[in-house]
């Protein structure tokens, strides 16, 4: 079923009936393994990989804040709650290089409306006052989902 399921799921009206004919499973088998291995933590996540850029989405841009530990878990609700935040994750800061500890990504159609966004974000969300910088992508890597069986491993 890891084979299965890291190609993507089938672009289908029951993507989980399809993974299920294809190995010669039921639907509920499909779906009570996934949420097995979610419990287990084998799969972290499990969701869409948008390419924003052919949507015409290529002013893509994470902000980054250095947001006080103590306040970090609301900050990062307020982002979250955000529908011009399609990410938002904390990590440890590396001192004394980087003092960021949130991270947030924020796709726009140019840089000015990715700004704004931003900027209408801190205004509502009263989050001027935190130091942030924002991080425009250069150049747009491969997305894809995690690669969990052998065949993959191996580049088959």
């Amino acid at each position: 079923m890891f084979a299965a399921i890291e190609q993507g799921l089938p672009l289908v009206a029951q993507p989980y009936l399809a993974i299920a004919e294809q190995i010669d499973a039921s639907e509920e088998q499909v779906t009570s393994t996934i949420n097995h291995w979610q419990k287990q933590g084998v799969i972290r996540r499990f969701g869409l990989v948008i390419r924003h850029r052919k949507l015409g989405y290529v002013a893509n841009a994470m902000v980054v804040w250095n947001v006080d530990d103590e306040c970090v878990e609301d900050v990062a609700a307020i982002l979250a709650k955000q529908k011009v935040v399609t990410l938002c994750y904390r990590r440890p800061r590396v001192l004394p290089e980087w003092n960021y500890n949130l991270f947030c990504m924020i796709h726009g159609k140019d840089r000015a409306q990715v700004i704004k966004q931003l900027d209408d974000m801190c205004q509502h969300g009263d989050l001027a006052g935190i130091e942030k910088k924002i991080l425009f992508s250069n150049k747009a890597y491969k997305q894809r989902g995690g690669k969990y069986s052998q065949a993959s491993a191996s580049g088959n």
